[in-house]
């Protein structure tokens, strides 16, 4: 058991700790301290239910029907790719900057921010390819025992992640008090949802 337990985490971290439009979002949102508690734990409990659902057997079925991971690669390349140009386009106006110096003053409201993570998490089907079709299709072939090891491993981490980048953005904050470092970030995110999207694209040209 203690086996299936660090082999879920081991998987887990490996594809959670990758920078990516989820990760580079929560760590915005804990630089400008906006709901970080609300925002960690949202990313968490999608990542527990979707897991959970990969897990215990849907991820199977669909990593093994091309047609619908083709579908959500499709689709999150097409999602990433306007995020990629959103996160350019607030680097050029350097909009990011700007929201830093309210961050204390909770201008944006808490459900606005709850709907971004949840859009920012749900409507990203790069996030089910790793959590219910790549975690689901590894986790196929155990049994039901080491299926519930490998899940609290797997969500242990994800736990973790979310809050320790949330909470420990703000030791970042006196370095994105400068606005070139916001121009750098949003930059940044806009290279990985590319370069995220062109990796979709090719799995769908090349398959498995």
């Amino acid at each position: 058991m203690i086996s299936e337990i660090l082999r879920g985490a081991l998987i887990s971290a490996s594809l959670i700790i990758a920078i990516g439009a989820q990760n580079l979002f929560v760590l915005k949102q804990g630089l400008l301290r906006n709901h970080i508690f609300y925002v960690s734990g949202i990313c968490f409990i999608c990542d527990f239910v979707l897991m959970s659902i990969g897990i215990l057997g849907v991820g199977t079925f669909i990593s093994s029907n091309p047609l619908i991971t083709n579908i959500l690669a499709i689709l999150g390349a097409l999602f990433l790719i306007w995020y990629g140009f959103k996160a350019f386009k607030s680097a050029i106006k350097g909009t990011s900057s700007m929201q830093v110096q309210s961050q204390d003053s909770n201008d944006n409201s808490l459900v606005k921010v709850i709907l971004a993570t949840l859009a920012i998490t749900l409507l990203n089907p790069h996030v089910y390819l790793d959590t219910v079709v790549i975690v689901g299709g590894i986790a196929g072939t155990l049994s039901s025992e080491q299926k519930i090891a490998f899940l609290i491993g797997a969500v242990c981490v994800s736990f973790m992640w979310f809050f320790s980048i949330g909470y420990g953005a703000r030791l970042l904050t006196p370095l994105f008090k400068q606005k070139r470092m916001w121009v750098i970030l949003d930059c940044l995110v806009g290279l990985v949802m590319f370069y995220i999207a062109y990796r979709l694209i090719l799995y769908v040209y090349y398959g498995n």
